[in-house]
């Protein structure tokens, strides 16, 4: 039986590479600008729903981390960030200059770096989020 080392395949190196090599604040912004800055039908921990949430335009975003998936017969690539708002898109002293957080997206990418899924956790409290409830009945 042959010993497999990953930590020296050429694998990681090629996915660090890519990862370099990406934007992801013009990334994530261009996935946000397809959605015009909302997220619809969105439900909370609690199991609360939320018909639409518009987010702020002034919005950068952190990668947090990175993984590939493989299943029988697909490979992906899974990019998670973290959300910060800034008032009138700069830094300011009410937030330390570090800006609020405003929650987390997940991006899955096939291996042609096609979109295939998203995963939103957003702070429903933050005062940058412009939430619509659900119309009752």
């Amino acid at each position: 039986m042959s010993n497999i080392e990953l930590k020296n395949h050429p694998v990681w190196h090629d996915l660090t590479e890519i990862l370099q090599n990406i934007d992801v604040n013009i990334l994530v912004k261009q996935h946000i600008s397809l959605c015009d800055y909302k997220v619809c039908g969105y439900w909370d921990e609690q199991d609360k729903y939320y018909e639409e949430i518009s987010l702020p335009r002034t919005l950068e975003a952190e990668l947090t981390s990175s993984s590939i998936g493989v299943t029988r017969n697909k490979r992906f690539l899974q990019l998670k960030f973290i959300l910060t708002a800034y008032r009138n898109g700069v830094e300011d002293n009410l937030s330390h200059n570090n800006g609020l957080r405003i929650g987390s997206l997940e991006l899955v990418y096939d291996e042609n770096l096609e979109f295939i899924d998203e995963n939103w956790q957003l702070d429903i409290d933050s005062p940058f989020l412009d939430i619509k409830h659900a119309l009752q009945e």
